[in-house]
C-alpha cells in the first residue's frame, strides 16, 4: 500500500469544520462510533461483501492457528504449495490498484492469488430496477486465473464520512469525482478467509478497537488493514503484538511480512522490536552457531547490522557471512547476488584485517567488481589518520554502519613492525572506559592477533586482585599464541598515554622467553585502586579512552 500514516480527523489532520470551531477540544479520531455500525439510522451508504470459496492461494494464513508459531508453519506450507499449484502468474505485476464499477469495460473481476500481497478489490454500483445489484463479471485471459463462485453475500449499512476518514481507499472509493461516488451500493469481494479480518477492521475504523487479542488473529487483521489503507489499525495492531512476549519465529514472522506491510511507518515500531529482540538473543553469534545458521535473510541481515554483535573480530563475521551464504545459496550466482546487494554492506570490510582482505580479493563468492571495490574502501580507510576515521564513524547513518566499530572480542590494534637493525614492533591498543568498566571484577579483553619474527602474539587487559594490597587493579599481559615448541626470547614494554601531556609514559619493562600458550606481564600496571583507575579524574583516560601501547624486540 502506499504510506498513509494518519486518519484525516487524527491531531494535526482535522480541517476546519463549524464543530472544531465550536470549541470541541478532543480529536474525533479518538471517538468511539460503535453505536452507529451497521446502523441504518447513521448510515449512507450500503456495504455489499461478496464472499468467495477459498482455494490453496487465498486461504488465511491463520486458519487453525493458536499460536504465533503455527501462523508461521502455516504460512511456510501454504507458500510451498502455491509454488507447486501456481507458478504461472506473478501478482507482484498485478495494478498497485483496482476500483471497479458495473460501467467500466474491459477490466475484470479477480481473486487474487495470495492474501498477504493482494491489493483490494471494490466495485461500486447503481443498483437496477427491482433488489439486486450488478456486478460486473467477465474473463480476461491475461490474468490467467479463474474467479471462484461467490459463495454467500453480507450487507452491512456504512457511514463513508467515517471509513472515508480512516482510510485513503475507501476516501478514493467515495470521492473519486464520478458518478458512482454518488451511488449508495459499494460492493467489496474478498474471499472467506478473510471475512473474520475484514469484519474486525471495519467495527474498528468505527470504535477504535478490536475483539480479537490472539497472535495470528492481529496479523491477520493487521494484512486486511494493509489492504484497505487503515493506518490507524496498522499501528493498533502492531502495539499489540509488541506487547506480546516475543520469540524467534515471532520475530523472523514480522521481519518477513510482505512488503507493502514492513514499508509502511506503522508497523516500523514492530519490526524494529523484532531487530532488537533477535540482536539481543543472538549478540553472541558463536553459542548459537547452528540456529544462527539456519535463519532466513531478515534475520541474518537484523543481526549483522548490531554494533554490539560479540565476535572474535570483523574477520570472524565475513567467515561467518559466507558459511551461511554457501549453506542457504548452493548455487553461486544466487550466492553472489544476495552477498552483492544484501550482506556485504553489513561486513565492516574497514576493520578487518589486511590478511583477510587479501583473500577476499581472490573469493569467488564476490564478483570481482564488488570485491575490489570493498577492499580499496577499506584500506583507504585505514590509511587516514585517527581523527579522520572518527569523523567518518560519526557520520554514519543507520543504514551504513560500515565505519562504525563493533564490540569485538578481540580489539583492533595498530602495528609498526620494524626488521632492522632488530625485529620489533609496536602496538597500539585502544580500550574505551565502558569497556574497562565492564571488566570489573575479574574480565578480560583480548587484543587481535599481531606477527613478530613470524609468530603471533596478542595483548590481554585484565581486572585483577592485587596479591600484595587485596584490592582490584588494571593488569596488561602479553601472550604469544600457541605454535608447537618454538621459542622466542622478546622484550617488552607498556606504556599509556598519560594527562596533563597526553604522552605516552612508560610503565612497565620485562623480558621473556615464550615458548607458545604463556603470557607475561604487569598485575598491576598503574600501580593504584581499581576505583582510581575508572575516577572520573583519572589520568590515563582521555576523551574517554584509554590509549595503551606495548614495544616488542626479538633478542639476538
Amino acid at each position: 500500500m502506499k504510506d498513509f500514516n494518519s486518519d484525516l480527523f487524527e491531531p494535526g489532520t482535522v480541517m476546519d469544520s463549524d464543530y472544531s470551531r465550536g470549541g470541541a477540544s478532543s480529536s474525533s479520531s479518538d471517538a468511539d462510533f460503535g453505536f452507529a455500525f451497521n446502523d441504518s439510522n447513521f448510515s449512507d451508504r450500503i456495504l455489499r461483501i461478496e464472499i468467495m470459496d477459498d482455494s490453496v492461494e487465498t486461504r488465511s494464513d491463520s486458519d487453525g492457528c493458536t499460536t504465533i508459531a503455527d501462523w508461521a508453519r502455516q504460512r511456510k506450507r501454504r507458500r510451498e504449495d502455491i509454488k507447486k499449484e501456481n507458478n504461472v502468474v506473478d501478482l507482484t505485476l498485478l495494478p498497485d490498484e483496482q476500483i471497479l464499477n458495473e460501467n467500466q469495460t474491459g477490466i475484470d473481476d479477480f481473486v487474487p492469488c495470495e492474501n498477504q500481497d493482494e491489493e483490494a478489490v471494490a466495485m461500486v454500483e447503481e443498483p437496477p430496477s427491482g433488489d439486486e445489484t450488478a456486478v460486473a463479471n467477465s474473463n480476461d485471459s491475461n490474468l490467467n486465473m479463474d474467479c471462484s463462485a461467490v459463495a454467500r453475500v453480507r450487507t452491512l449499512h456504512i457511514s463513508s464520512p467515517i471509513l472515508a476518514a480512516k482510510s485513503p481507499f475507501f476516501y478514493k472509493l467515495f470521492s473519486n469525482g464520478m458518478r458512482e461516488s454518488e451511488q449508495r451500493h459499494v460492493t467489496l469481494r474478498i474471499t472467506a478467509s478473510e471475512e473474520a479480518a475484514l469484519m474486525e477492521l471495519l467495527n474498528f475504523m468505527y470504535s477504535n478497537s478490536l475483539s480479537i487479542t490472539s497472535p495470528p488473529g492481529l496479523l491477520d487483521v493487521l494484512m486486511a488493514a494493509d489492504k484497505f489503507e487503515v493506518a490507524s489499525c496498522m499501528r493498533y495492531c502492531s502495539r499489540l503484538l509488541r506487547n506480546i512476549p516475543m520469540s524467534p519465529e515471532s520475530a523472523l514472522l514480522y521481519l518477513e511480512l510482505p512488503s507493502s506491510v514492513l514499508m509502511a511507518d506503522a508497523v516500523q515500531p514492530l519490526t524494529d522490536a523484532a531487530k532488537q529482540y533477535l540482536v539481543g538473543r543472538y549478540k553472541d553469534i558463536t553459542k548459537f552457531q547452528e540456529e544462527v545458521m539456519g535463519l532466513p535473510l531478515p534475520g541474518i541481515e537484523a543481526i549483522l547490522s548490531s554494533d554490539e554483535l560479540q565476535v572474535a573480530s570483523e574477520d570472524a563475521v565475513y567467515d561467518f557471512v559466507l558459511k551461511w551464504a554457501r549453506t542457504q545459496y548452493p548455487r553461486l550466482e544466487d550466492r553472489r547476488e544476495v552477498l552483492g546487494t544484501r550482506l556485504a554492506r553489513l561486513i565492516r570490510f574497514p576493520y578487518m584485517t589486511c590478511r583477510r582482505l587479501k583473500k577476499v580479493l581472490s573469493c569467488t563468492d564476490f564478483d570481482n567488481d564488488v570485491s575490489s571495490k570493498l577492499v580499496i574502501e577499506a584500506l583507504f580507510f585505514k590509511a587516514e589518520a585517527p581523527h579522520r576515521q572518527r569523523v567518518l564513524a560519526a557520520e554514519a547513518s543507520s543504514s551504513n554502519r560500515l565505519f562504525v566499530e563493533r564490540a569485538y572480542k578481540y580489539r583492533p590494534v595498530k602495528v609498526v613492525e620494524f626488521e632492522l637493525p632488530r625485529q620489533q614492533c609496536v602496538v597500539y591498543l585502544d580500550l574505551k572506559r565502558e569497556e574497562c568498566a565492564n571488566l570489573f571484577p575479574s574480565g578480560r579483553v583480548y587484543s587481535q592477533a599481531f606477527h613478530l619474527g613470524g609468530q603471533g602474539f596478542f595483548l590481554s587487559a585484565h581486572c585483577n586482585m592485587d596479591q600484595q594490597s587485596s584490592f582490584h587493579c588494571f593488569g596488561l599481559f602479553l601472550g604469544m599464541q600457541e605454535k608447537g615448541s618454538v621459542s622466542f626470547a622478546v622484550d617488552y614494554e607498556f606504556a599509556a598515554r598519560s594527562r596533563p601531556t597526553e604522552e605516552f609514559v612508560s610503565k612497565y619493562k620485562g623480558n621473556y622467553t615464550f615458548t607458545g600458550g604463556k603470557a607475561v606481564g604487569c598485575r598491576n600496571l598503574f600501580a593504584i585502586p581499581w576505583t582510581s583507575f575508572l575516577a572520573e579524574d583519572s589520568l590515563y583516560f582521555i576523551n574517554g579512552v584509554l590509549h595503551l601501547r606495548a614495544e616488542l624486540t626479538i633478542r639476538q
